[in-house]
């Protein structure tokens, strides 16, 4: 399976943030998005997801053997970097009511094994979501994506502001679970994208760039990233 997106482009206003991203992603692998604050990495699975509209172009999924699939909400999965849950809730309840109103992911597991397999401590299951620490709420949202099970998993920024043990933890679930997914995840934090990614895609003046994979575990990466990024902007044939 692969992710292809064709000629993204997005403005807000008379700013140009995505100018023709074109791109193919292939299952089975974590792409770490690097890119300056600012550069669109956001504005970018917005538009995957479905929540904000891409101006131009498209995204779909092609699989071996089927025609290529428009690209839709039910295909993705967003991991934001600020949970949205609802904290009156306990992490218990949320997950249960999760499964049953999403009864087509069922796994034939419980809502303790989902919880049990985060390391998420069973005192704190029945505990309202409100009195959770951001760290145990990022895993709480990546655990519905996890039962979700959707082919394309987009992660903003989610191992920021966790601690060390929680940070393992999720790179941990991020490995296990990658084998038939396409996960894009996206930082700016250039030691997070080498430990966690199999390859690495910049996105700088509105494109995106895949670095040379020999590059990730090189002393050469870090030059070579921010010689990228002090490039001078690049027209776009708008008419494309």
């Amino acid at each position: 399976m692969e992710l292809v997106l064709e000629h993204i482009r997005k403005n807000f206003g008379s700013k140009m943030v995505l100018k023709d991203i074109s791109f193919t992603f292939e299952e089975g692998k974590i792409y770490g998005l690097l890119g300056r604050n600012g550069a669109g990495k956001t504005t970018l699975f917005n538009c995957l997801s479905e929540e904000i509209r891409a101006d131009e172009g498209k995204a779909y999924l092609v699989s071996e053997g089927a025609s290529p699939k428009e690209l839709t909400a039910d295909d993705v999965g967003y991991v934001l970097s600020t949970p949205v849950l609802p904290e009156f809730l306990t992490g218990y309840e949320f997950i249960k009511f999760f499964m049953e109103t999403n009864a087509a992911y069922a796994t034939g597991k419980t809502a303790e094994e989902w919880l049990a397999g985060i390391n998420l401590d069973p005192e704190d299951w029945h505990r309202l979501i409100k009195g959770y620490s951001h760290g145990m709420k990022n895993k709480l949202q990546m655990l519905a994506c996890f039962i979700a099970s959707p082919p394309v998993m987009l992660l903003d920024e989610p191992l920021t502001s966790l601690d060390v043990v929680v940070a393992l933890e999720v790179k941990k679930m991020l490995q296990a679970i990658k084998v038939d997914k396409i996960l894009l995840f996206s930082t700016h934090i250039l030691q997070l994208a080498t430990d966690m990614c199999d390859e690495i895609v910049v996105l700088h003046d509105g494109m995106l760039e895949l670095l040379d994979h020999d590059l990730i575990h090189s002393k050469d990466l870090e030059e070579r990233l921010v010689n990228i990024l002090r490039e001078e902007p690049r027209e776009v044939n708008t008419n494309a």
